[in-house]
């Protein structure tokens, strides 16, 4: 019978890993012929695809010749996204696009392959696999033309290594904060004591050594730090929204681009700026004293918590451009591969946010630009989504985690039969 039932079991599984497997093929077919078919108005006339082929493009032709670009104000990211936007030198026969491209769907596949392996093993599910790979197109070719799948791959691989090696775990997620920040917050869930010691000595290590190496190849590593510190309020962060509906009631702000996105200029705009760093700091207290009290935790609890902290951080951030979806999508797939989890109903929100995101970016752009009331309760919707999503995420995180789980009842001695005559007699 464990036979006949081990055989249904693995036959299921090949049949689902099978369906996930067409599924990818045909949704990744489908976004390489929307990024081919862009100069529609419905997407954006190019301008996505435009962001590899003249910006990412020019950061290469300088960091070709080994320096980052410091005197450009649209450079706001660390060293380590120097050696991703050269990476399609590895591709000499294709055109820098269609290199950045392939490169781009080879990382995808990564987290894919990543997120389905996790995915069988015992006490786990495929339902991270299956949010990733439907979830991703929601956000039509974007995806393919911004580096942030690749950012996000250091993040996935990270938390699924994480119950085989702390020190994987600790390296990944130090090379992802080195291309963009924000991977370093999955080691926050870090179970207390040798795992944690483990996997940040690991992290500092290789953090340290990748960007002694960056500086030794590139000059001005640390440029970003100036572009990053001037930025504005994105129109599409959550002050961002708060400022477009203040042009309803007469506020006479203005959007503008600089430093690489479009942002609102004018009156209050450094104090609703002010105001959202203060709100990532607070976020960031919360995180820590959720570790401080956090008496319990299980297999999931490290992925419940990374998924946590990036959605506080998003939330609170100046700009959320719709390529921080990416993030949220494969921080939530990780959660889906346990069966642990707490934060099914967290996937689902940031599913939706997803797809209204697509519409927003690059369908209704204009409307969001020019702060009419359709922009206004689109990224009201997609925000306010967010924010439920961040909020319910905590909560669930410090009530799964916030007590020692219930001991288990000692099972009840049954007497024997023999035992129960004894006792008659007796008695």
């Amino acid at each position: 019978m464990n036979a006949v039932t081990t055989t249904v079991t693995t036959t299921v599984r090949k049949h689902r890993l099978l369906t996930l497997g067409a599924t990818w093929v045909a949704t990744r077919a489908l976004m390489l012929w929307l990024l081919a078919h862009s100069a529609g108005p419905l997407l954006g006339r190019g301008s996505v695809a435009r962001e590899v082929s003249r910006l990412y493009h020019h950061w290469y032709g300088v960091l070709a010749h080994g320096a980052f670009p410091a005197h450009d104000p649209l450079w706001q990211y660390p060293p380590g996204a120097g050696p991703v936007l050269l990476s399609p030198a590895l591709l000499p026969g294709l055109t820098y696009f269609q290199a950045f491209v392939t490169l781009t769907l080879a990382a995808d596949a990564a987290i894919t392959l990543a997120l389905a392996r996790a995915g069988t093993r015992p006490g786990r599910t495929l339902l991270g696999a299956a949010l990733w790979i439907g979830g991703l197109p929601l956000l039509l070719h974007m995806p393919l033309a911004r580096y942030d799948v690749q950012v996000t791959a250091f993040a996935v691989i990270s938390l699924l290594t994480l119950p085989r090696s702390t020190r994987a775990y600790g390296a990944f997620a130090a090379l992802g904060a080195l291309v963009k920040v924000w991977p370093a917050l999955v080691l926050l869930g870090a179970p207390r004591g040798r795992t944690t010691r483990s996997a940040w000595t690991w992290a500092a290590v290789t953090g340290a050594a990748s960007l002694t190496l960056l500086a030794a190849l590139f000059a001005n590593p640390l440029a970003f730090l100036k572009q990053q510190g001037g930025r504005g309020v994105q129109i599409e962060s959550l002050g961002g929204t708060a400022l477009a509906l203040a042009t309803h009631a007469g506020w006479p702000g203005q959007v503008r681009y600089q430093y690489g996105s479009l942002e609102f200029t004018g009156p209050h705009v450094r104090t609703v700026a002010h105001l959202m760093l203060a709100l990532t700091a607070v976020a960031f207290a919360l995180l820590l004293l959720w570790r401080l009290r956090a008496r319990h935790w299980t297999p999931a609890t490290p992925y419940d918590a990374a998924l946590s902290a990036v959605l506080l951080f998003t939330v609170t951030s100046r700009v959320i451009s719709p390529q921080y979806m990416i993030w949220l999508l494969g921080a939530a797939a990780v959660c889906l591969t346990s069966r642990h989890t707490v934060q099914r109903p967290v996937a689902a929100l940031i599913v939706v946010a997803t797809a209204i995101s697509a519409v927003v970016y690059p369908a209704l752009y204009s409307e969001v630009r020019e702060c009419t009331w359709t922009g206004c309760a689109l990224m009201l919707a997609r925000n306010g989504l967010l924010t439920a999503a961040a909020v319910l995420s905590f909560t669930r995180l410090w009530r799964s985690t916030a007590t020692e789980p219930p001991a288990r009842p000692r099972p009840r001695r049954v007497p024997s039969d023999a035992q129960e005559v004894t006792a008659a007699v007796h008695a």
